[in-house]
């Protein structure tokens, strides 16, 4: 079970997040694209596609993958409403990725 005052700072934290200039973006931008429900799909593969691409191709066959998929989807990328999402999806999960690596390490998780 979870300590009540730790929820509550919880709670207080995941407010702060959505009040972030970084997460309002990414929502708007999201929201942009939904109303693009085939875009959206396709944004959807791309990401998942890119997913797959990264976590399972190693080394120089990593490098000559990712190549590939970047040309493949040159043209789609340059859609300013899937770029202005991807780019604002990066920007928010660069800021989750450094939020838990700072409390990771300021609680001597290892």
């Amino acid at each position: 079970m979870v300590d009540g005052i730790v929820t509550e700072a919880a709670e207080r934290f995941i407010e702060e997040i959505r009040k972030s200039d970084i997460y309002q973006e990414y929502n708007f931008q999201k929201e942009k694209l939904k109303k693009q429900p085939i875009l959206f799909d396709r944004v959807a593969e791309y990401r998942q596609r890119n997913f797959e691409l990264q976590s399972k191709a190693q080394g120089d066959d990593l490098l000559e993958k990712l190549d590939a998929f970047e040309k493949e989807f040159e043209d789609f990328r340059a859609n300013p409403l899937v770029d202005d999402f991807l780019r604002a999806e990066l920007a928010f999960c660069r800021m989750m990725q450094e939020v838990n690596v700072r409390i990771t390490a300021a609680l001597d998780f290892e």
